[in-house]
């Protein structure tokens, strides 16, 4: 019996409907840098392929083709020669799967396959040819191509129009953990922390299994963040430099863009980071946010009632937003800074929206809480800019739920130590947004407050405005299938 990894059941309930066909199947696995994609794939073949070639990072043809023929020679237990180009390299992976002949499954793996495709080095074209024109004919064979380049899969395998084109029966895009998973897989590891402490982790880290795997179990939450972030030449020190400069071509423009976007939590529209950036509103930009998109390190966050050239690009990386705010400037400067500034204000406010990117990463926890788990809705954000002449204020609601049976969820989320308490102010704040929201946006629909705090709402004389709430306990849940 294959070994059950954390949080992946449903990729392995696809990857054996893929081993069970009786055609060729080409799988693609992508997801961002440190994910768990290579864990995957290696836990559920129990590092049992036919043939496994891992693509090198800078390295020229030349070294990428030596590789090939050092792990065909392997393999074959024949030396091989080194192939002259990547034409010759899959004739000879061709000679080898036919050399097989078996009914049993072959499983070649290509891991950091964009890291093969090197500039001019023709890899792309001889896979097309190879794929197109004896491997998606062979029933028995099973070709694994995974990478963390998200876009260069995308446009290159994905959305292929050449030999590629709708060739692939399977595409795998593994999502960090959930705050579920993420308290599965610590427990796994012996870490027993509460959920708010969980949950701040969560904030930094994000649901990312390489991180997580990073902490020590002797030590608190607290620690672990200093000692992984803080202490001079942690583990996670150059960290940043590594996942921008590895995965995107033009690294300075995309980290342009995402250092723009951790100054505004909220978010920029897509005119607003060309003028921050210098980066020209054109096709470039396009391809950038596109990337940025796709790899999961930048959200599009819908503005209600406006339009697509109105939506808001949020920078959605736990750790890129974290480095923003707190190492790129303090790197080694205090190796406790976290301990430290444990009720620093600041850090307050930091949490506070940070959990607001906790929420919208677990809209499917909400929604099965507030029991709209089957009502078709849209997610998005909102404000109003203050005007002197009508003498209002500016005011801005972080998640809007708009549902189908004609109901607006306009959500107040607090990170707060205890039980939230509204008072007659706060009550006051909250009628005020609503009837701004009404007026602004002219909307008929029945308008309701959603309230998700770490630990509930105070019952008072004031909580009777929430129609719904939402605890940190709920966000922990197991999400039902969609």
């Amino acid at each position: 019996m294959k070994k059950k990894l954390i949080g992946r059941t449903k990729e392995y309930l696809r990857l054996d409907k893929c081993m069970r066909e009786d055609t060729a199947q080409l799988i693609i696995v992508y997801g961002r840098r440190r994910v768990g994609k290579t864990y995957l794939i290696n836990q559920y073949f129990r590092n049992s392929f036919d043939f496994k070639l891992t693509g090198m990072y800078g390295k020229s043809r030349k070294d990428q083709l030596q590789a090939f023929a050092a792990e065909m020679t392997r393999r074959s237990r024949e030396k091989n020669k080194v192939p002259e180009n990547w034409t010759q390299a899959f004739e000879i992976l061709r000679e080898f799967i036919e050399a097989k002949s078996t009914d049993e499954k072959i499983v070649i793996f290509f891991d950091e396959m964009p890291w093969l495709d090197t500039h001019k080095s023709g890899f792309l074209s001889a896979f097309e040819f190879f794929w197109n024109d004896y491997g998606s004919a062979v029933d028995n064979l099973v070709f694994i191509v995974c990478g963390s380049a998200t876009s260069w899969l995308v446009d290159n395998i994905e959305h292929n129009k050449g030999g590629l084109f709708n060739r692939q029966t399977c595409k795998l895009f593994l999502e960090p953990f959930t705050l579920n998973e993420t308290e599965e897989y610590l427990v796994n590891k012996g870490i027993h922390w509460s959920r708010y402490d969980i949950a701040e982790c969560y904030m930094i880290m994000g649901g990312i299994p390489y991180y997580l795997s990073l902490l020590d179990k002797e030590l608190s939450y607290l620690k672990n963040i200093d000692y992984l972030f803080f202490r001079k030449k942690a583990e996670l020190w150059d960290e940043f430099d590594h996942l921008y400069n590895t995965l995107f071509s033009s690294g300075e423009s995309y980290i342009s863009v995402v250092e723009k976007l951790s100054k505004k939590q909220s978010g920029l529209t897509r005119n607003e980071i060309s003028e921050k950036t210098g980066l020209a509103e054109n096709g470039v930009l396009t391809k950038i946010l596109k990337n940025l998109v796709d790899s999961g390190f930048v959200r599009e966050n819908r503005f209600f009632g406006k339009k697509k050239k109105d939506t808001l690009y949020q920078l959605a990386d736990y750790y890129s937003c974290f480095y923003f705010r707190y190492l790129k400037e303090n790197r080694g400067r205090d190796e406790h800074f976290w301990s430290n500034t444990l009720e620093a204000p600041a850090r307050k406010a930091w949490a506070g929206i940070m959990f607001e990117q906790v929420c919208k990463d677990h809209i499917r926890q909400i929604k099965q809480r507030i029991g709209i788990s089957g009502v078709l809705s849209e997610q998005s954000s909102w404000y109003v800019k203050a005007d002197k002449e009508l003498g209002t204020s500016g005011t801005q609601i972080d998640l809007i739920i708009d549902r189908r049976d004609r109901v607006i969820d306009l959500c107040e989320i607090k990170f707060y130590s205890d039980e939230f308490v509204i008072d007659s102010d706060y009550d006051m704040k909250i009628r005020n947004r609503m009837e701004a929201f009404r007026r602004a946006t002219g909307t008929n629909k029945a308008v309701q407050i959603v309230f998700i705090t770490t630990y509930g709402v105070k019952t008072n004389m004031y909580s009777g405005i929430i129609q719904k709430q939402v605890t940190l306990k709920d966000l922990f849940m197991e999400a039902d299938d969609d």
